[in-house]
């Protein structure tokens, strides 16, 4: 099996002993879950609004997908970590223009006592190409 570091600019900086993403025999994705931060300030993005914050994990997302050669349509499972499931149907707002129903990846949602940062929503993924 190969396994290549997948490592973008345009996505936050892994802030610990992790990387964005591997590729794991040039097919399989695994990206480290992202949280909003600024990639080019290291701040985070959106305050308390979990809009804001999932469109810049989106954005986060697609940047190192884009690094490895994928999209997010060859996105096959999310796990979203959010703070206050309160705030699910505002996420779902923003993670529903990514993927339409019919081809959406497989996901799991979970409310969390605490996310880094103290950050609203995180979001890890699996990719698959070729």
């Amino acid at each position: 099996m190969t396994r290549n570091v997948i490592r973008t600019d345009n996505a936050p900086a892994p802030v610990g002993p992790y990387n964005q993403a591997i590729a794991a025999s040039g097919q399989l994705i695994f990206v480290a879950g992202q949280i909003p931060l600024d990639p080019k300030t290291g701040e985070i993005v959106g305050g308390n609004d979990v809009v804001q914050q999932t469109e810049q994990v989106m954005a986060n997302l697609e940047a190192i997908l884009t690094a490895a050669g994928a999209t997010t349509q060859d996105i096959v499972k999310t796990s979203v970590f959010l703070a206050d499931m309160n705030d699910f149907a505002a996420m779902n707002q923003v993670y529903a223009r990514y993927f339409d129903e019919a081809s959406a990846p497989a996901r799991a949602c979970v409310q969390v006592s605490r996310l880094p940062k103290d950050v609203l929503v995180e979001i890890e993924c699996i990719a698959v190409i070729g």
